[in-house]
């Protein structure tokens, strides 16, 4: 049974459950005539329940009295699409993250002030499912509020989306991670000499390895080095892919200071050997 707590707005209350723990309570309209001690119909409305222990949770309430309920109903309707598309539940921060720079995004617009995306084209093309997600975002929000924002802004809150996978605990950075997915594919594209078809799906394959590779990387969770084996034999095998790996190594060792494992190495002389090889037949 849930209880309502207090009513913070029409689409927002803070409620309680049995055991007296405490949630915000997500829902279009959820809040309209209601009052404390009102009990909650677990299958009323749009619902999203948000544990109140939640470390964003007292930012988010400090957001309330600026923020429409339009775009909490805006937010839900994004994460939901969001979670289906991507097959996955994003952290509960996304409501809170994204809910104000949708509120903020809008009152740029109205000032006719545009921020530039610095890495618009990595996003687009290293992380189009969420790319994809936020255009469909950015129609819904250009049809419901009858603007016209900007293609960029789909960018931007694919960053959010990106930002909001993974561990509850845990935050990505997608400005850092795609700056550093983009060097890596620009390092082996130039160095190899490979043209990128992101209809082939050995790029596909690559561009998904790079990507959990960088996710390693700043989670410093690098796959550790075993006999060696498999990259002395890799080595021997390819040794422009294994080029084109150490080109990386190198690259992120002046960027950063940090060594990668040759087991990491290995694996991802595996992708650029396909990218090779698929260029050479063509």
């Amino acid at each position: 049974m849930i209880k309502i707590k207090k009513v913070l707005n029409s689409s927002v209350v803070l409620a309680e459950d049995d055991q007296k723990k405490e949630f915000i309570l997500l829902g279009k309209g959820i809040g309209y005539g209601q009052k404390s001690g009102n009990i909650i119909e677990e299958h009323e409305a749009d619902q999203m329940f948000i544990p109140i222990e939640n470390i964003k949770v007292k930012e988010f309430l400090g957001l309330l009295n600026s923020i429409s309920p339009v775009f909490i109903e805006l937010t839900q309707q994004i994460v939901s699409y969001a979670e289906g598309k991507l097959n996955m539940k994003l952290n509960t921060g996304i409501y809170f993250t994204l809910m104000d720079h949708l509120n903020f995004a809008v009152a740029r617009y109205k000032k006719n002030i545009n921020i530039t995306n610095r890495v618009y084209w990595e996003i687009k093309n290293y992380y189009a499912e969420e790319f994809k997600i936020g255009v469909f975002a950015l129609n819904l929000m250009n049809e419901k509020l009858h603007i016209d924002l900007p293609i960029e802004e789909a960018a931007n809150i694919a960053f959010h989306l990106i930002n909001a996978q993974g561990e509850q605990k845990e935050s990505k950075d997608g400005m850092r991670y795609a700056k550093m997915i983009g060097s890596i594919v620009n390092l082996i594209r130039y160095t190899s000499n490979i043209d990128m078809d992101d209809e082939n799906i050995h790029y596909t394959r690559f561009i998904t390895h790079v990507k959990y590779f960088v996710e390693r990387f700043y989670a410093n969770k690098m796959l550790e080095d075993k006999d060696n084996i498999l990259f002395n034999q890799l080595a021997n095998l390819y040794p422009q892919a294994m080029s084109g790996a150490f080109k990386v190594k190198e690259y992120i060792e002046q960027v950063h200071g940090k060594t990668i494992p040759n087991e990491e190495l290995a694996y991802l002389a595996v992708h650029i050997h396909r990218l090779i090889n698929y260029n050479q037949l063509k």
